[in-house]
């Protein structure tokens, strides 16, 4: 049987060489014997208190635990890893903010606030990302998909719920989305049900 500085041996080994974050449940199955989840918990706590003057930190996020660098060595980390993530449009940084803040959200009512129609093109960027997914579907003629964020998009904000949301020049800045065009300050509140094509709504490319 392991001791418990053995189980938190494996948890780090673990964490260290995982590619994405780590459940309870999943770190749970590395062992053979038994080990609750509040164990778990409690050695995940010590880990992190052992890394926390570290360059690198134990996080608990929406989707798991994770180890990853420090938000203060970015700057250093850039010169070995000079590649730039991809920029988006601001039509999918507008329709990327409208799920985020008002969710779960139809197509039509992100075009409701917007005031364009919006195309294929940017949801199928936000979902090729793994940052929005459909939940279900509006029980109104047509059945219109609802989208909202993932887990995957909270991971990449480091939050482990949507409460934590910070402002969202914020997450502008920490997904790297920042252009010359900024993002409105607030947009009106969609009607309820799925409206139409607006009359009056300009078509834009992706």
């Amino acid at each position: 049987m392991l001791t418990p500085n053995e189980v938190k041996t494996v948890l780090e080994a673990a964490l260290l060489a995982a590619r994405s974050p780590l459940s309870i449940t999943e770190l749970r199955r590395l062992f053979d014997e038994d080990i609750g989840a509040d164990t778990v918990r409690r050695l995940l706590d010590e880990l992190r208190l052992a890394w926390k003057d570290r360059g690198v930190e134990l996080v608990n996020l929406a989707s798991g635990w994770r180890f990853q660098t420090r938000p203060a060595f970015q700057k250093y980390l850039e010169r070995i890893s000079p590649e730039k993530p991809p920029r988006y449009s601001r039509a999918v940084l507008e329709t990327l903010a409208i799920i985020a803040y008002r969710q779960p959200v139809t197509r039509g009512d992100i075009e409701d606030v917007r005031g364009v129609t919006v195309s294929p093109g940017v949801i199928k960027a936000l979902e090729s990302r793994g940052w929005i997914d459909i939940v279900g579907h509006r029980n109104v003629p047509g059945r219109p998909a609802l989208y909202a964020t993932t887990k995957a998009f909270l991971d990449e904000l480091g939050l482990r719920s949507l409460q934590e949301l910070p402002p969202l020049e914020e997450i502008v800045q920490t997904l790297d989305l920042s252009q010359e065009e900024t993002l409105p300050a607030a947009a009106p509140a969609p009607r309820d049900g799925e409206p139409g094509e607006p009359s009056q709504a300009e078509s834009e490319p992706a």
